[in-house]
């Protein structure tokens, strides 16, 4: 039975805000990263696997691996915090569990637990094989706080 959480999506209004937000990130347009799925409580995001992200024995870098986790989790986050909010990580923690090879990622951040001040997100990281297989390459946890959105 398929997770329906994956399939929902947030409102076309949220979806603008995270992608917007998405877009600013240096690092995740550095790595070549991209939103694959905004919906409530829950974000994806893909990185290609590309020799410019890996390490010295051609898996994907743990330092991307944990980049994409987090932004995952952030964003996961956001999509369920108010217009005139952001989203700062107090706290990450990641086990990687295998190495990370394969077409692409795909990070997968799912809110536990929302909160007015702390927010408590899942994070999982799959490799991606040209044929569609998955396999969990990382897992983790986090802790963001809800912060005022800045205008410039």
């Amino acid at each position: 039975m398929e997770d329906r959480t994956q399939q929902e999506q947030a409102s076309p209004a949220v979806r603008k805000r995270v992608q917007d937000s998405f877009d600013l990130q240096g690092l995740m347009s550095h790595l070549g990263a991209r939103l694959a799925h905004i919906g409530p409580g829950r974000a994806h995001i893909v990185l290609p696997a590309r020799p410019e992200v890996t390490q010295q024995h051609g898996y994907v870098h743990a330092g991307a691996t944990s980049a994409i986790a987090d932004s995952a989790g952030g964003y996961a986050a956001l999509t369920l915090f108010d217009e005139e909010s952001e989203v700062l990580t107090v706290e990450c923690k990641i086990n990687l569990l295998a190495p990370a090879s394969g077409a692409h990622l795909e990070a997968i951040g799912t809110v536990l637990k929302p909160g007015r001040t702390l927010t408590v997100c899942q994070l999982e990281v799959y490799s991606v094989q040209p044929d569609g297989a998955r396999k969990l390459i990382a897992n983790g946890q986090q802790t963001l706080i809800r912060v005022p959105r800045t205008t410039e």
